[in-house]
């Protein structure tokens, strides 16, 4: 029996991103989750490095690949849409929870159990979950950052919206702290200044 898993994965280049704004730049949902992935790693390493975790950076960097994969079924539905209100809120959860349990279903059975580890979190793993969800988030801001930087005002309300969700989690996620003072600042930059 064919696996449909990895060709409809890999459809997640065709699902555009900030959809209802004005872009400079489309990023699409394998760009965003690159990303997400590359930060989640990082905050796991800060917090393995600098404050005596032991969290798993791989596996924070594997739930960040697949974090939003259930847009492949679901789309992606505009943060103002999707946090409007509880109702809102939990309905659409359950709908990514049914879109994940699809997914699945296309793996053959014997490998369903890997990738279900990745999609279902476990109480062990609040914490690395909770800096997934921070570097999605960083994300957001970088794709703001990038925008503002080509001249682009339409981010201006998001980053503002953004930047507090990020300054709320700081006091529980110091890792998060440590991204925001050492990291950011870079991505004004030009190449030449990187260099």
């Amino acid at each position: 029996m064919d696996s449909h898993f990895l060709a409809t994965l890999s459809r997640m280049k065709y699902i555009e991103r900030w959809a209802l704004m004005r872009n400079s730049r489309p990023e699409n949902l394998s760009e965003h989750s690159l990303e997400v992935s590359m930060i989640a790693h990082t905050l796991c390493v800060i917090g393995n490095a600098r404050y005596g975790k032991n969290l798993n950076a791989e596996k924070a960097a594997l739930i960040g690949i697949y974090h939003d994969a259930s847009e492949i079924i679901t789309g992606d539905m505009p943060t103002p849409i999707k946090y409007y209100n509880k109702d809102i809120r939990d309905a659409f959860k359950e709908v990514e929870f049914l879109a994940e349990k699809r997914l699945l279903a296309q793996l053959p059975e014997d490998l369903r159990p890997y990738y279900a580890d990745i999609f279902q979190a476990t109480e062990e793993e609040t914490y690395l979950r909770k800096l997934v969800k921070a570097a999605d988030k960083l994300s957001a801001l970088i794709k703001c950052i990038e925008e503002e930087n080509s001249g682009n005002r339409e981010f201006r309300t998001a980053r503002v919206s953004i930047q507090s969700a990020i300054d709320n989690m700081q006091e529980e996620l110091p890792e998060v702290k440590d991204f925001m003072d050492e990291f950011i600042p870079s991505y004004g930059k030009t190449l030449d200044e990187l260099s």
